[in-house]
């Protein structure tokens, strides 16, 4: 058996480095997958930052990835009781070991909240296991979500990555009605893939406010009908840009998908009164923001709703969806800027500066 070259964040703040692990032995029903390639985004940003809390460092990241079963040990199979195959390409739900049994998987059907939970390249360590895409290996741990690709081109599931699950899941939970006027606040992926699901929803039109101007031409491409960079207006400008474009009311459901505290208000201030906002961006504690609940809130009469993650089912659906040759397309026309583990320091810099619009890593051979 030969060492495994990973990418690795050794503690927070500190730069990435390579480190090879031995193989690992393979517990009854489980898997090493060759990595095709895995991702890089802005959780990752905020991984060699520190920024989450119970991270077990040191941690390989790439939460996100596709490759080949290169090893398996008992039976792994899809959703379907189907049996998956040595040298099958397949991704899989990075969240894993949702209990099923507690109150929030049961009653609430909301596994995202489980208290169980834990996230392959987030939560579990590189001294436990290889559970991180920077890898040239990932071990699938027993009772692992894993969904065969089949006709899916993997890179173009990449471009959507963990942004589109995320995504579907904010599209549904803002409820996008036909003819809806759809606001996309942040031009990252997730923002992009709000887009390209918002239209599928049959959204009437679809803005996009967000930058720097690279991501701003692709939210165009992908679907956007107007783009607007965020640094060239004021917020009163930009909620009359909004006005201008929806017979003067505001948007029917904005999706904030930016990360900056201050927009879930501004997402606010640009919906209509009685109409829906999900906050999908605000994964990582950026601080407080203030805001009146009487002007901002009641007496608009608005809908507000948070949005977590993804479970398995928006995985399956966006693999579902991507078959679908006319759906993928859009996907197809996201740029990708792409890297080898030695070069992971650069990505998570470019990344951070937005000055790639989606960025994936293939491992390769690095010694």
């Amino acid at each position: 058996m030969s060492d495994i070259a990973a990418a690795i964040v050794p503690e927070p703040g500190a730069p990435v480095e390579i480190h090879h692990y031995p193989e690992p032995e393979l517990e009854p029903d489980s898997a090493l997958l060759d990595v095709v390639c895995s991702e890089v985004c802005g959780t990752d940003v905020y991984l060699r930052e520190g920024r989450l809390e119970g991270v077990p460092y040191p941690l390989i990241p790439g939460h996100v990835s596709v490759g080949r079963i290169a090893e398996k040990r008992g039976r792994i199979t899809d959703v379907e009781g189907r049996e998956i195959a040595e040298g099958e390409l397949v991704t899989f739900l990075d969240v894993h070991e949702t209990c099923h049994a507690c109150w929030y998987c049961l009653v609430a059907k909301a596994s995202t909240r489980c208290p169980q939970r834990k996230v392959y390249g987030i939560t579990y360590g590189a001294d436990d296991v290889l559970a991180g895409g920077w890898a040239e290996k990932i071990y699938l741990k027993p009772r692992t979500r894993v969904i065969p690709l089949g006709s899916v081109d993997p890179d173009t599931f990449m471009a959507g990555g963990c942004g589109l699950p995320t995504a579907l899941h904010g599209v549904e939970r803002g409820d996008i009605r036909l003819g809806d006027r759809v606001l996309v606040l942040g031009s990252g992926p997730v923002g992009l893939a709000a887009v390209i699901l918002a239209r599928l929803r049959g959204a009437g039109s679809v803005l996009v406010i967000g930058g720097p101007e690279t991501r701003l031409t692709a939210a165009r491409a992908v679907g956007a009908d107007d783009a607007l960079d965020f640094q060239s207006l004021g917020e009163e400008e930009r909620i009359a840009w909004v006005r201008e474009r929806t017979h003067g009311r505001g948007a029917d459901v904005t999706i904030e998908a930016t990360g900056a505290p201050v927009a879930v208000t501004q997402a606010m201030h640009m919906t209509r009164d009685s109409g829906r906002v999900v906050v999908v961006g605000q994964y990582t504690d950026h601080g407080e923001v203030a805001f009146n609940p009487h002007t901002d809130l009641n007496k608009k009469h608005l809908d507000v709703r948070g949005c977590w993650g993804s479970d398995y089912s928006h995985f399956h659906r966006a693999v579902e969806l991507l078959s679908v040759p006319r759906i993928a397309e859009p996907f197809s026309r996201i740029p990708v800027a792409e890297f080898d583990l030695a070069t992971v320091n650069e990505a998570l810099d470019q990344v951070a500066a937005g000055t790639v619009v989606k960025a994936l890593v293939r491992p390769g051979s690095v010694r």
